[in-house]
């Protein structure tokens, strides 16, 4: 059978609808500024070299400048004729210089270095402005730790309620992890801040290019040295989205907590009117909704995030169409999702108090400080820890039998329950027993490393501060040197201009 003739034109109609049209848009959309950036560092680089002459850089510097203004970005549409935003800007050059000087601007580089390297510039900055927003939010979480160091609040285990604590206790805790996402989210960082510019299409190249100069120019660290790893290793982006999948899931877990202190039937947590909703029939109800919505956007945050991990899993360790274009488009909107969670989450922890009243009712009914109890009988009456256990659980029965309250109800219980286990008569006074079973004396005498007693827990919070610290340094390190890069960057570009 004679084969066919294939007479069919670039690109198929369905495949320029499907395909490259969004992925067109995509490139104008995100990655202008990118391209730009590339362009202009990998020439410098170039004439810096003698890769190319002076005056040759210079025709181009000034063709793509013109091609910057002469481009509408808010009006481009796709066309068909070119493949893709790159072979856009090329042709631009041909029109502008002929095929022979417009084509030296693609010495030494492919579209898999570029491409990576673009995706790379659209993720350092949305990582900044992600770090920046946990810092903001790890600064919240502090100060209202330290505002209410002292105040009680009821801890729970098994949903039910185990033991006192305070609210700043609980909140350190939670700054704890938050410290430990935002090293993740850094870490993620530090492999997104190496260049790629200068793989090429995978092996370098055998002219004398500087991959050093264009990472500088860049703003990046310095490049990422293995050249096939360059284009195939994309776990610079499993390492972004892995962080932040791992980072809102952590945050899920206070913003359920939230959700159940703030019920009518637990009530110890108190959202102001400002972050609260009426019912439209209901006149009776507060409805803390901005926790609902924390709750779903940082479960969208985390499903984003991680369809991110599963888009990459099991492709090939090469150049390859899984991890670019509409893929990275579709992980900006965890970043999307993301903002608003910490900004809203930032907001809410800053408002939110203790309902102190609550709090000393459920501790009342919930008998949680028995646990001081016995731990008290171990100490003044020298019982073992386990008999002193037995006589603290039977007090603990008969007060909620009676709901009544232990400091006020538990000693009749409690002088029983010690003749029946000893067969003698306790030394605690009424009075002391009282101070024994206090929810404040509870937590006075945990004055241990990560303990809630005043000391111990602002010793804790002074060192999450200075973690604190430690981040917005480094970010304003990472600040400065992108200032510096694209200062320089305009210099020299702008000194190409002006060349003869």
């Amino acid at each position: 059978m004679t084969a066919m003739k294939d007479t069919s034109v670039f690109p198929d109609p369905v495949y320029k609808e499907a395909v490259l049209r969004p992925l067109f848009d995509g490139a104008k959309d995100h990655h202008a500024d990118g391209f730009r950036a590339i362009d202009r560092a990998h020439l410098v680089m170039l004439a810096e070299t003698g890769i190319l002459k002076r005056e040759q850089a210079a025709s181009i510097a000034r063709a793509l400048v013109a091609i910057d203004a002469e481009i509408d970005l808010d009006s481009l549409v796709y066309t068909g004729e070119v493949e893709d935003f790159f072979f856009l800007i090329e042709k631009h050059l041909k029109g502008r210089l002929g095929p022979d000087l417009a084509g030296r601007l693609h010495t030494s580089r492919s579209r898999n270095d570029i491409d990576h390297t673009l995706f790379k510039l659209g993720l350092k900055p949305r990582t900044e402005i992600l770090l920046e927003k946990m810092r903001a939010l790890l600064d919240a979480v502090l100060t209202t730790a330290e505002r209410e160091a002292e105040t009680l609040i009821v801890a729970y285990t098994h949903g039910q309620p185990a033991q006192p604590t305070t609210f700043g206790h609980y909140l350190g805790a939670m700054a704890e992890v938050l410290i430990r996402d935002i090293e993740k989210v850094e870490a993620a960082l530090e492999v997104i801040d190496l260049s790629p510019m200068g793989a090429a299409a995978i092996t370098t190249s055998g002219f004398p290019i500087e991959r050093e100069r264009v990472a500088e120019l860049l703003g990046f660290s310095r490049p990422l040295e293995n050249s096939y790893g360059c284009i195939a290793s994309v776990d610079y982006i499993t390492g972004i989205y892995g962080a932040m999948a791992l980072s809102f899931l952590h945050l899920g877990r206070p913003i359920q907590d939230f959700q159940v202190w703030s019920s009518f039937e637990v009530a110890q947590l108190y959202v102001p009117n400002s972050l609260v909703q009426i019912s439209s029939i209901m006149p009776q109800k507060r409805n803390p909704v901005p926790i609902e919505h924390l709750r779903h956007l940082a479960s969208q945050t985390y499903g984003r995030a991680k369809a991110m991990l599963d888009i990459m899993h099991n492709t090939p360790f090469t150049d390859m169409n899984d991890s670019e274009g509409e893929s990275q488009a579709m992980g900006y909107q965890a970043f999307d999702a993301a903002y608003r969670v910490l900004d809203l989450f930032t907001a809410l922890t800053a408002q939110v108090s203790i309902n102190a009243e609550r709090v000393e009712i459920n501790t009342k009914r919930s008998c949680i400080t028995i646990t001081e109890l016995a731990d008290s009988l171990v100490r003044l009456e020298d019982l073992s820890f386990r008999q002193a256990h037995e006589v603290s659980a039977a007090v603990a029965r008969a007060v909620v039998a009676a709901e009544g309250s232990l400091a006020e109800d538990g000693y009749g219980p409690f002088t029983s329950a010690f003749e029946d286990a000893t067969g003698r008569a306790s030394n605690l006074s009424p009075e002391r027993f009282a101070e024994l079973v206090s929810a404040r004396h509870f937590v006075s005498v945990r004055d241990r490393l990560g303990g809630p007693a005043p000391a111990a827990l602002r010793a804790s919070l002074g060192r999450y501060r200075e973690k604190l610290a430690t981040f917005s340094a480094g970010a304003a390190r990472r600040a400065e040197r992108q200032k510096n890069a694209h200062s320089e960057l305009n210099d020299k570009f702008n000194a190409l201009l002006g060349a003869a």
